[in-house]
């Protein structure tokens, strides 16, 4: 009888095993799209003239596509208060590239780039930023006063809107923290932002010799809006208490098929940048 109850149930767990079956889920896929990396940044105490602006087609998640880049499409970019024209040069590799611009604090730009018989439009205008003042580090400035932080100070002007990014990064790392910085409620003062390790992970705390650099550019309240946003879904992927991240669009039109917009942002900043070692 014995044998006979364990016979039924090795054969009972023999079927529950072979019953797994291969699911096939279709996962939708976009269409391919135009993707526009357009950041024209002029370093404070440079001419600013050399330019780049990079070209390339959108994938599946899924697909593993290695070359992506665009070729042989025709990009300008116009200044709108001197109506100067700026004709960037292929390079057959996905970037076009200028030695002739000429950046104008306020004035107004207008991007065109010609792709598969398609215009593609963006406008965006040149914003300036201070200079960074100072960098110190400090055991107080952060939330945990056991680990070193590390700040950068700058003077906000006053009596205007001004809308800042920093972008942040270690020596080693490869991707760097950014964070956007309006000054609506601090017009005219100066500013400060510092940035601190997890204290929870000693290997990640800065340490004397570490080298960190700081990026501070002006930005438009335009693209403060989509970077916002954009940093903000970045910041909350994983969470499951975050909202559903929504279709982010940049600012570069399709104007012969605007449901075909391209991925991406054209913006134009003055930048300061600063490293620090910690000591």
């Amino acid at each position: 009888m014995r044998f006979y109850i364990k016979t039924f149930f090795t054969l009972l767990a023999i079927s529950f095993i072979s019953c797994e079956d291969v699911i096939d889920v279709d996962t939708p896929e976009a269409n391919s799209r135009l993707v526009i990396e357009a950041s024209l940044d002029w370093q404070k105490g440079t001419t600013g003239n050399n330019q780049t602006i990079k070209l390339s087609t959108s994938t599946p998640y899924f697909q593993n596509t290695l070359n992506t880049t665009v070729t042989g499409a025709s990009v300008t970019v116009t200044n709108t208060n001197s109506n100067v024209e700026y004709v960037f040069q292929d390079q057959n590799d996905g970037t076009y590239t200028i030695n002739n611009f000429v950046p104008v604090i306020n004035d107004t730009y207008v991007l065109e780039v010609l792709y598969n018989n398609e215009v593609y439009n963006a406008t965006e205008t040149l914003k300036s930023v201070s200079p960074i003042k100072r960098v110190e580090q400090s055991l107080e400035g952060g939330f945990d006063d056991e680990i070193l932080d590390v700040s950068i100070f700058w003077d906000d002007p006053a009596d205007e809107e001004n809308y800042y990014l920093i972008k942040f990064i270690e020596q080693g790392d490869i991707i760097p923290i950014f964070e956007d910085f309006p000054d609506e409620f601090v017009n005219g003062n100066e500013l400060d932002t510092f940035f601190e390790e997890d204290g929870d992970n000693e290997e990640d705390q800065f340490n004397p010799g570490d080298v960190v650099e700081f990026t501070l550019y002006g930005i438009s309240e335009q693209y403060n809006n989509y970077i916002s946003l954009l940093i903000e879904q970045y910041d909350s992927g994983g969470d499951p208490f975050s909202a559903v991240p929504g279709k982010l669009k940049g600012n570069c039109i399709n104007l012969n098929s605007p449901e075909n917009y391209a991925f991406g942002y054209f913006r134009l900043s003055e930048f300061d940048t600063v490293t620090y070692t910690f000591q």
